[in-house]
């Protein structure tokens, strides 16, 4: 009987689970996490302080996930994997062996090495629910919070919170906001819709150290908090793998999910993996990814034969209400539409499109507002669709499946006939 070891109890780890089991039904699988809950879903720890989610509705899967796949659900942490005799190294000493093992071991919160940082008391960062809980512990309807980074964790911990303090101020030393997903049109945007919401923001503002519950510029200008959450970015965690995989910034997995180090995987945000829309390497740690490459990952490690080759970059966000789809790369030439909700008889309308594509295909969009369609151009993006095969024009004003041959339409409704 294989024995399979996951160590990630997120997406990637729950994806290699189904994966193994439309394979394997009776191997055992054991389960590693280094926290004591149930699979839950980390992009919803803002909604659950914004009181629009409960944990129950925060888990992942059903209670019943793990009995009735024949999990071992083990919580402790891993500290070390012993690559020659096939074991997991637990950090009371313990030892899982294993057949096929996974590396599912997610991201880690960058914190910079700020002066004075250990002279504030009040603070956390916002990446798991234990990091949610503390902070919901400390806020209050009198408390000033400044966040330390503006992209997509910092931007979604403010709006989670926003009921809860006094004052948010999000700081970043970037000039604008969420660079990592936005054009600065589309960054200029939303920056001006986060503000109208209450959010105030420092931006091309470095900290030069911390007095307490000061953060000293270096402009020499002060921010007097009395909470700080640390949002300057994630990194992938690879230390498990060090000097037994190949590692650049993530990972590296082939299409099979597979690592170079013979019968281990890896899969979501430690994962470096092809990005098809760019023909790059890059880390993606985006949910939707990390649990295609933690199905594909399980069936081969069941000895079933999977490929998954389609990873793009893809995040799929809201702020108060105004929705923000972007994937692939935003490289080539632009088709642009849209309003920035300042012009005439649409004030108060935000909708903004960016479509970008080169030699013969579509490699990125951006929307924010209208998100409808998003799905058509995410599908031309994966798919690698020539756009001389197709009706561009009508794809970029209204895409829709009237758009594609009827043979390609009916591909996409399974077979029918439209």
């Amino acid at each position: 009987m294989k024995k399979y070891v996951i160590i990630g109890n997120s997406a990637a780890g729950i994806g290699a689970v189904e994966g193994i089991r439309r394979i394997d039904a009776k191997g055992e699988i054991t389960v590693i996490t280094n926290e004591p809950y149930h699979t839950y879903s980390r992009p919803l720890i803002s909604y659950l302080l914004l009181g629009k989610v409960t944990e129950e509705k925060m888990k992942y899967r059903a209670d019943s996930f793990y009995d009735e796949h024949g999990c071992k659900l083990v919580h402790e942490t891993a500290a070390l994997i012993d690559s020659a005799a096939k074991q997991v190294i637990l950090s009371k000493g313990s030892r899982i062996p294993y057949d096929k093992l996974l590396a599912a071991t997610g991201s880690l919160a960058v914190i910079p090495p700020f002066e004075g940082l250990g002279t504030v008391k009040d603070k956390t960062t916002f990446m798991s629910l234990d990091d949610a809980k503390k902070l919901d512990k400390m806020l209050g309807a009198d408390k000033h919070v400044l966040i330390v980074g503006a992209g997509l964790i910092g931007l979604k911990c403010a709006e989670g919170i926003i009921k809860k303090a006094a004052r948010i101020t999000v700081l970043d030393i970037a000039s604008g906001i969420l660079p990592n997903i936005l054009d600065d049109g589309g960054a200029k945007l939303v920056l001006r819709y986060l503000k109208s919401k209450g959010i105030v923001f420092a931006l091309n503002a470095k900290i030069k150290r911390f007095d307490g519950n000061n953060a000293v510029l270096e402009s020499e200008d002060k921010i007097n908090f009395d909470i700080l959450v640390l949002a300057s970015g994630v990194r992938p965690n690879t230390a498990l793998l060090d000097k037994i995989a190949d590692i650049k910034r993530g990972i590296l997995i082939n299409e099979r999910s597979e690592t170079s180090a013979p019968d281990i995987y890896a899969a979501g945000d430690c994962a470096e993996a092809l990005d098809v829309s760019s023909g790059k390497s890059r880390v993606m740690a985006l949910l939707p990814n990390a649990y295609m490459q933690g199905e594909c990952a399980g069936i081969n490690m069941a000895g079933g034969d999977k490929i998954f080759d389609k990873a793009i970059p893809m995040n799929a966000v809201g702020f108060f209400g105004l929705h923000i789809v972007t994937a692939g790369s935003y490289d080539g030439e632009v088709y642009e539409e849209g309003t920035d909700g300042t012009d005439g008889d649409k004030t108060g309308e935000v909708r903004y499109k960016r479509l970008f594509y080169k030699d013969n295909a579509l490699n990125g969009y951006i929307l924010i507002g209208d998100v409808e369609k998003a799905g058509i151009y995410t599908s031309l993006i994966r798919e690698r669709t020539p756009l001389d095969t197709i009706d561009f024009p009508l794809i970029c004003e209204k895409p829709g499946l009237m758009a594609f041959t009827q043979n390609e339409r009916s591909a996409k409704l399974g077979g029918i006939n439209t």
